[in-house]
């Protein structure tokens, strides 16, 4: 996943992937057919962990507006320092998506849309319990929020401070007044 996510897939190279998973080249073609099932299998893995961290962050909040600030909070850490100039498996997919099989081009669209549809869901709990604007478009904000997020593991690269990127929290939630 490390590599993947410094490199991008067309950045990793079969060398890379098998030194940091200390195998050899032959061992980790036994173990995965080719490069993009070694992929599939750490961008599965990348999902379950992002994942489950995700949910224990937006599980705190008591609002929606909360649970969303949680959300934007649990990627501006991900967006900053070690963790940010390592960079994002997903991220650094999606810039490169048109050099994948559909399949997994496929697989890196579904989850930046399950991460829309969440952003989408957490508006739409906020505007149920009054802590997000009832004028706030849920789809397109949603889309605004998404873009942040992804955008701050970009520039998370080319290595933001903590105060940075958590200051980009307060500033996206005030699109929900």
């Amino acid at each position: 996943m490390r590599v993947f996510s410094e490199r991008g897939y067309a950045g990793a190279s079969i060398s890379d992937l098998s030194e940091a998973m200390q195998l050899a080249q032959g061992s980790l073609y036994k173990a995965f057919r080719d490069k993009q099932s070694l992929f599939l299998a750490a961008l599965e893995r990348y999902r379950t962990q992002r994942s489950e961290k995700l949910r224990r962050a937006i599980d705190a909040g008591a609002t929606g507006r909360e649970r969303l600030r949680n959300m934007l909070l649990f990627y501006a850490e991900s967006a900053q320092g070690a963790v940010g100039r390592q960079g994002c498996l997903v991220v650094s997919s999606a810039v490169a998506i048109t050099g994948f099989e559909p399949s997994v081009a496929t697989q890196i669209a579904s989850t930046l849309a399950r991460n829309e549809a969440l952003l989408g869901e957490l508006i739409r709990q906020g505007q149920r319990d009054g802590s997000v604007a009832a004028h706030a478009d849920p789809a397109s904000t949603a889309r605004l929020l998404l873009c942040l997020t992804q955008g701050m593991r970009v520039v998370g690269k080319a290595g933001r401070s903590r105060k940075e990127m958590l200051a980009l929290v307060d500033v996206a939630l005030k699109v929900l007044d």
